[in-house]
């Protein structure tokens, strides 16, 4: 059985991005390198939280970016994610938008999804939330992801 990988919003925008500062093209050319030689391990995953993400604002790759999630089977929103959300922010795990980046690690975690992509390094695939995000799944009885970015799987 592959392991399951749930894709954050910033993968397709990565991989569709057209910005050229170097840590930019850094980033789209190690998600490229992800996709296009790895996906294939693993079962991959993500939501309409992304796809409502994508749709926000008004950028020149919106089109590729969503197209990029549409093919992707979503995983549903289940009525207890809320509560998990709620915790999150209730224990300043996350950011107070419920439909940020709690609710990405409330799906992940929820639906048992080993590995939480994203170049969200801020919030979510960062060293310093691991114990806090571990402490709070534990404690809710839910799986704890392990929140990487792209360029953490190539090789794998």
């Amino acid at each position: 059985m592959k392991p399951k990988v749930y894709i954050e919003t910033s993968i397709p925008s990565f991989y569709y991005e057209i910005r050229t500062e170097p840590e930019i093209i850094a980033r789209r050319n190690w998600t490229h390198q992800w996709w296009n030689d790895y996906q294939q391990n693993y079962e991959i995953v993500s939501s309409d939280a992304v796809v409502d993400e994508l749709n926000k604002g008004d950028y020149p790759t919106k089109a590729s970016a969503l197209e990029f999630v549409n093919k992707l089977p979503l995983l549903p929103f289940e009525e207890d994610i809320s509560e998990i959300v709620q915790n999150y922010i209730q224990h300043k795990l996350m950011p107070k938008d419920p439909l940020g980046d709690a609710l990405h690690l409330a799906l992940t975690s929820y639906h048992k999804c080993d590995f939480l992509l994203t170049w969200n390094c801020r919030n979510l695939a960062n060293a310093n939330k691991f114990v806090p995000i571990k402490r709070i799944n534990t404690l809710l009885g839910l799986y704890v992801p392990t929140l990487v970015t792209p360029l953490e799987l190539i090789g794998v």
